[in-house]
């Protein structure tokens, strides 16, 4: 089996750019798997499909196809024949990602894709049940955390960059929500792992943060001394 590296938390909280620089300075594959909901969301909202049909989303899952590829630095998110990555960064198709990740016939087939990237070889994954759910046995498991309003500013400013005008306080209360449906559904809510280190980031930067994450890597007694991400696309449905 691969050394598996999660990086949980919820949204603005850093995950994505930790995992990333983590993925980047191990060699290790960069997992986003919540690119993978925000793609199958994409596919929904354009085909007007109800997040809670899930017959029709059944049917959606079926003639669909969800890989990710690239590398930590230019990650790609395929949706069928189609690269997303810029389409699934929206507030609407956040708002329906977080929706659907509360079925459970979206969670249950998404979780067999990203078992699936671990026979790649070692891993970052990023996401909300990676270190409960998805790879319960991985070697290193954490936990990011922040502050409401210091992930509301983090995201604001992120949407902002990409040029999404959206007022600070909708953001604000759109995180709340989420947060609230992700630590409440029935089916892999949000929560610590056990054995999660974990870290907030409220007051820290990026450098910081990602050394932390690094330390703990590092000091595991079954850390491989050299591996390499393919950067071939992974997984599929």
């Amino acid at each position: 089996m691969s050394f598996v590296v999660t990086i949980d938390g919820p949204a603005a909280a850093g995950k994505s750019t930790t995992a990333r620089a983590v993925a980047r300075a191990l060699g290790f594959l960069y997992v986003d798997t919540g690119a993978l909901y925000r793609a199958l969301a994409l596919k929904t909202w354009r085909d007007g499909v109800r997040p809670d049909d899930d017959d029709a989303l059944e049917r959606c899952l079926s003639a669909t196809r969800l890989s990710l590829g690239g590398t930590p630095d230019h990650p790609e998110v395929w949706l069928d024949e189609s690269e997303v990555s810029a389409e699934i960064r929206t507030p609407v198709v956040s708002e329906l990602s977080s929706r659907l990740a509360a079925r459970p016939v979206v969670r249950r087939a998404l979780v067999t894709i990203q078992r699936s990237l671990r026979d790649r070889g070692p891993l970052v994954g990023e996401g909300r049940d990676l270190g409960t759910v998805v790879f319960p046995d991985a070697e290193v498991k954490v936990y990011l955390d922040a502050d409401l309003d210091t992930r509301a500013r983090r995201r604001h400013d992120e949407l902002t960059r990409r040029g999404i005008a959206i007022a600070l306080d909708q953001v604000r209360s759109e995180l709340d929500r989420r947060d609230e449906r992700d630590k409440t559904r029935a089916d892999s809510p949000l929560r610590v792992a056990e054995g999660a280190v974990v870290v907030d980031t409220s007051g820290l930067g990026v450098a910081d943060q990602t050394e932390r994450v690094l330390a703990v890597v590092r000091s595991h007694p079954g850390f491989p001394a050299s591996s390499a991400s393919s950067g071939r696309p992974a997984g599929g449905a």
